[in-house]
């Protein structure tokens, strides 16, 4: 008897160790096709990106970018689907213990009607009495465990493990996501407010020209033509300014959302004009490979093929024998004092196994192949799209200084013209068209090298956000801890990563 339970037992361990479906190997950078370098221009060496805002030197940025980290509302969603993804890896692992659950009870008979007992005394009188209650006391404790002797128990563990690691790196995603919006609209603000200041100071020429065409006509030196002219460009020019303060408004309002407050919170902040924050000259690219690491939601598609191959092992261990155990142990006892005096227990080991479904099974794994094939298929799609967005915003970057560049020669030129065609106009040396024109390329002029300023740092923000900077690559980031309160907004403790690749071989 004894041999025949170690045999038993053994021969579970032993089919408890085999693990059905195909073992989990991530895919190398060749295998991604991805390229040993850029196609553009990018310097190789990379640099540390986890807090990229500090590099444009902007104090009121870097505290709005910190502050939306902890307070916006998409993020704390993510962090509450990262706990939802802990708690579910945690309901997997349970799987692999066996289940114990208590029972105790207690009865009371009473006899209501009938039921009594005859007694004959020695007189021959016969008396009849009630039969009293009884009581009835039982303790049990049953256990069962499902061995999972074809690994898909520990197939079930290795996807939700993955899956846990895939939602740490949505929420990554989701940072970045926000971290960018915050950089982009405090561009776009700063932006607008150089657009408006440069159409109020074009406004105030302007208002000088139309008084100097009104002397000159009141003069005869020229015809009403020049002052309606002067009229009609100065009521441009002033037509230009509510649209840009709407925009503003919309971009500091939208500032004020992204860090968990009202849309009019940072109006007092914002008001006073600065200018566009501008990042360092060269950053620090990296090759290919590096941006694979670096990326949330690369490593976020890793992370769901690596789930999806697990499910293929949990497919087709439904196709083989299922091994569960139960057993139980029981009391009953009319008194509390003898509750231990009779115990009967059982044991139970059964075996199931499929034999016709019509098919279902396999087709279940066929779907499962399918749904890996679809992960891979994402995740070079991914990946594509990540060194894709590099590029696009290294290009992005490069030609938006060389537009700075150009403007800033177009600026100088066009107010060298308009100061000389402002002077001739006064001395009667030239018309008011001629001046209108070079009043009208002067604003334009400013309007273009505030415009390529902001399209070089948003372009920069987008490419520290295309390299996947603004988190610690080096963490796979972890739900808060339990104790913190349910609504609380707070950042994953990160832990240090391994290779992604299945602990469950």
């Amino acid at each position: 008897m004894v041999r025949a339970r170690v045999l038993l037992i053994t021969t579970t361990l032993a089919l408890g160790a085999c693990s059905v479906g195909p073992d989990y190997r991530p895919q190398t950078p060749a295998e991604l096709g991805v390229p040993v370098a850029y196609s553009v221009p990018a310097a190789p060496t990379p640099e540390d990106l986890t807090r990229w805002w500090n590099r444009f030197d902007d104090p009121v940025l870097g505290r709005l970018v910190e502050q939306a980290a902890t307070a916006n509302t998409d993020i704390a969603q993510a962090v509450a689907r990262l706990r939802q993804s802990r708690e579910a890896l945690v309901q997997s692992r349970a799987s692999l213990l066996p289940t114990l659950s208590g029972s105790t009870g207690y009865q009371r008979n009473e006899n209501l009607r009938g039921g009594g007992r005859s007694f004959t005394l020695p007189d021959g009188t016969v008396v009849d009495t009630g039969a009293g209650g009884t009581n009835s006391y039982s303790i049990g404790l049953s256990a069962s465990y499902q061995v999972g002797i074809f690994g898909e128990l520990r197939r079930t563990v290795e996807a939700s493990r993955a899956q846990y690691e895939a939602s740490g790196f949505d929420y990554a995603s989701v940072l970045l996501s926000v971290q960018s919006e915050v950089a982009r609209n405090y561009v776009i603000a700063r932006g607008l407010q150089a657009q408006i200041a440069n159409a109020r100071a074009s406004l105030g020429i302007q208002d000088d020209n139309l008084e100097i065409a009104g002397f000159r006509v009141q003069a005869g030196l020229v015809s009403s033509l020049d002052s309606e002219q002067a009229r009609a460009q100065r009521a441009q020019t002033a037509a230009t300014i509510p649209s840009l303060e709407q925009q503003y408004n919309a971009a500091v309002s939208r500032l004020g959302v992204l860090t968990g407050q009202a849309p009019g919170a940072l109006k007092p902040e914002l008001a006073t004009t600065k200018p566009i924050p501008a990042g360092p000259v060269t950053i620090g690219i990296g090759i290919p490979a590096d941006t694979l690491r670096q990326r949330p939601d690369v490593r976020s598609a890793e992370r769901a093929l690596a789930a999806a191959t697990a499910q293929i092992g949990v497919a087709k261990a439904r196709l083989y024998p299922a091994l569960a155990i139960t057993g139980n142990i029981n009391t009953n006892a009319t008194s509390l004092s003898g509750i231990g005096d009779a115990i009967t227990g059982g044991l139970f080991a059964g075996l199931t196994q499929a034999i016709f479904n019509g098919g279902r099974l396999r087709s279940q794994v066929r779907t499962q192949e399918a749904v890996a094939d679809g992960a891979l298929a994402n995740y070079k799609g991914t990946v594509l799209l990540a060194l894709e967005d590099v590029e696009n915003a290294i290009v992005a970057l490069t030609t938006a200084r060389a537009r700075e560049r150009e403007f800033a020669i177009a600026l100088d030129a066009a107010n060298i013209s308009a100061i000389l065609s402002r002077s001739q106009y006064r001395s009667g040396l030239t018309d008011f068209t001629t001046l209108n024109q070079q009043e009208s390329a002067l604003l334009s002029a400013r309007n273009g090298l505030t415009q390529a300023r902001a399209d070089a740092a948003t372009a920069q923000v987008a490419l520290y956000v295309a390299l996947g900077g603004g988190w610690d690559a080096s963490t796979v980031p972890e739900a808060p801890p339990r104790s913190i309160p349910a609504g609380t907004t707070a950042l994953p403790v990160p832990v240090p990563t391994t290779t992604p690749v299945s602990e469950t071989r």
